[in-house]
């Protein structure tokens, strides 16, 4: 029996990430020979994730303003996304780590000066669009894709073990530095979870985001990007 469709609202929020991870290894596989700066094309990621995350955002019925979290959910989040942080640039031992990224990116000229241009455009967005599209794909469709392919219908606070511990595996195989994706994706279905609302799995990953990148800015530590 054939796979049934995705739905619009499966649809809305895979076809964002599909993109960004295609460009990802259009970013990590251009041939050298063609003589293009492959770390542009980051801005070309974000700004093409960002157009189809605003086409699409009437289907997030999640990131609605009556869905916003009050003041103590988004303490919580802040302070999981700094936690997350904290831990983050500790756990990269080589044991800890899965092979080495694709599409490094390093914002420097030829003399070793910072691009600030394209620093700029790494932070945005790692920062503020990266959050919206991974929690989307990861927490919002598929850990509950993995409770009930009807995941529209499943209650975040109702997902089981299952789900999220599959969910966060797969997460996983797409950073380099697995141990540590383990517990952000921990941390970031823990807190849509135990809240209902995606906006403190959102808030959080934006604060662990850019808190590395101003830490990768300030000590040069570019294998973190």
């Amino acid at each position: 029996m054939p796979a049934a469709p995705l739905s619009p609202a499966a649809l809305a929020r895979c076809i964002p990430f599909a993109a960004f991870m295609a460009l990802l290894a259009l970013r990590g596989h251009l041939p050298a020979g063609l003589g293009l700066d492959a770390r542009w094309i980051y801005g070309l990621q974000t700004a093409i994730v960002a157009g189809l995350l605003g086409w699409y955002w009437r289907g997030y019925g999640e990131l609605v303003r009556q869905n916003l979290p009050g003041a103590r959910e988004a303490g919580w989040a802040v302070a999981v996304g700094i936690a997350v942080f904290a831990l983050w640039v500790q756990l990269d031992a080589p044991w800890m780590q899965l092979g080495e990224a694709t599409a490094s990116f390093v914002p420097l000229d030829a003399a070793g000066r910072p691009i600030w241009p394209l620093i700029a455009l790494r932070l945005i967005g790692a920062a503020l669009v990266v959050p919206v599209m991974e929690e989307l794909f990861w927490r919002s469709f598929l850990m509950r894709w993995v409770q009930h392919p009807g995941f529209e219908r499943v209650d975040p606070q109702a997902v089981g073990l299952k789900a999220v511990v599959v969910s966060t595996f797969v997460f996983t195989l797409a950073h380099t530095l697995w141990l540590a994706a383990v517990v952000a994706g921990l941390a970031y279905a823990w807190l849509y979870r135990r809240t209902g609302k995606l906006w403190t799995a959102v808030i959080a990953h934006a604060v662990t985001n850019g808190l590395l990148g101003i830490w990768v800015i300030a000590t040069g530590r570019w294998e973190f990007w």
